[in-house]
């Protein structure tokens, strides 16, 4: 008999696969083989970031199945992805386990997909194996879509998710407030929008055949939004690599930037990282570089590669004594590091569990989905960071970023003492996130 074997299934994202890969790291460290289903095109680029960066466990084999999207077509399309993933990926997925099941001593007993993967859910049905769901995003986010055909009916959004009135909600009194023109699926393309939103609907349908749901959050994170959960959930957040070696990552780690911090005075640098889909245009961009020349304030900055990147004018030059631009850097590192004093972010959940488990406190710039509830909780809840405001114009620009900067880390308020102390809470409830992730564990070797 071999050893019990799970296959794992992100959705195709960056911030999806993060932490499912950490997920599957600790299932092999428990001595569970897991065959990882990265799409053919996400497969490639996390192999090539893999032989330059990292390695994996020895019991994940990674694997790809086709998205059913051309090689050039535009991955960040998020309507396409949404749609062709659910007439593709499906038969893909079986005849997978299919190949896998002719050794029976081999066989998946047990299928472990993103919680926007729903469809994974009646695949697993068919074959009669155990079926657990994973959320990589926050519960907050979660309580969204799950209540989408609600707020439907109420009359909130019309049947493409579009948003009837421009105001706040709340989907629970202890819940962050949220502003209906900022919904996880309004999008400005309305027929992405439109896909996006009857796709989260099916999702929902599906998503129910799960028996267990392992969550990326705390009780200390996020308390009032618990109430959504069902009640086979379980809570194995925050999910930070204990080394700070994350896998799955898109490009290579440009490492030279955790030398150049080194050399930075303590709680000094401002960190700048959008993820894998934040995109500016080159007023934006300007503008940006520029506000973090005048805050007078190192800086590491990553610029992808598949970024517009025209500094302005003499701007490499005046600030190579101070900034450091790279195309893609090992965050965790980076955020536990020393001489970070505050990050300005997207707001991808990932990005907010690794900054406040780390005791950074926040620059908020959100672009799209779930990060603008995650900004909510930053600013709001929690009170860890400040938000970063738009002009007329939609542009943030480099006078509101210099002033925000110095207002978090001078002003009156003290955001880092209370970012340590949200940090203290988090990290004593971790012995709670892994007690749960072993009994998922024994769940899927024992049925317990």
């Amino acid at each position: 008999m071999g050893k019990p074997h799970v296959l794992a299934i992100p959705y195709p994202a960056q911030g999806h696969v993060i932490p499912l890969m950490e997920v599957a790291q600790r299932l092999a460290n428990s001595g569970i083989r897991v065959t990882f289903v990265n799409t053919e095109f996400n497969h490639e680029r996390v192999i090539k970031a893999f032989s330059q960066t990292g390695s994996v466990h020895e019991l994940i084999e990674l694997v790809s199945v086709p998205d059913g999207l051309e090689s050039l077509e535009d991955r960040n399309d998020h309507g396409k992805v949404a749609a062709t993933i659910l007439k593709i990926m499906p038969g893909n997925l079986e005849i997978l386990i299919e190949k896998i099941n002719r050794n029976e001593s081999d066989e998946i007993i047990c299928v472990l997909a993103d919680i926007y993967m729903g469809w994974a859910m009646e695949v697993a049905e068919k074959f009669g194996i155990k079926k657990a769901a994973f959320l990589p995003a926050s519960v907050a986010m979660l309580a969204l879509t799950i209540n989408a055909e609600k707020l439907l009916d109420d009359g909130i959004v019309d049947s493409n998710g579009t948003p009837l009135k421009n105001k706040m909600i709340q989907l629970s009194p202890s819940m962050p407030k949220m502003s209906t023109m900022n919904l996880a699926w309004c999008l400005p393309d309305l027929t992405m929008r439109k896909i996006i939103f009857q796709s989260i609907i099916q999702n929902n349908k599906s998503i129910k055949l799960a028996e267990k749901l392992l969550c990326n959050t705390s009780h200390d994170l996020e308390p009032g939004a618990l109430a959504f959960l069902p009640q086979h959930s379980s809570l194995i957040g925050p999910l930070i690599s204990r080394h700070g070696n994350s896998s799955g990552h898109f490009w290579p780690h440009d490492s030279s930037c955790l030398e150049w911090l080194d050399h930075q005075p303590s709680n000094s640098v401002i960190y700048v990282a959008f993820g894998s889909f934040t995109v500016f245009d080159q007023t934006q961009f300007q503008e940006l570089a520029i506000g973090l020349e005048l805050t007078n304030r190192p800086f590491l900055w990553v610029v992808r590669q598949d970024m517009d990147r025209a500094y302005p004018i003499g701007f490499e030059e005046r600030v190579k004594n101070r900034g450091k631009m790279v195309s893609w850097a090992p965050q965790q590192k980076v955020l536990s590091h020393p001489s970070i004093a505050c990050f300005m972010s997207h707001c991808g959940w990932n990005s907010t569990i690794e900054g406040v488990s780390n005791g950074v406190p926040f620059l908020c710039w959100p672009y799209f989905g779930d990060q603008f509830i995650n900004q909510s909780y930053i600013c709001d809840d929690w009170e860890v960071g400040l938000g970063l405001e738009k002009d007329e114009n939609w542009i943030v620009g480099h006078e509101e970023i210099k002033n925000k900067v110095e207002q978090l880390l001078t002003g009156d308020a003290n955001y880092k003492i209370t970012t340590l102390e949200l940090q203290d809470k988090i990290m004593a409830g971790v012995k709670d996130s892994q007690k749960n992730f072993y009994q998922f564990v024994d769940w899927i070797i024992k049925g317990n």
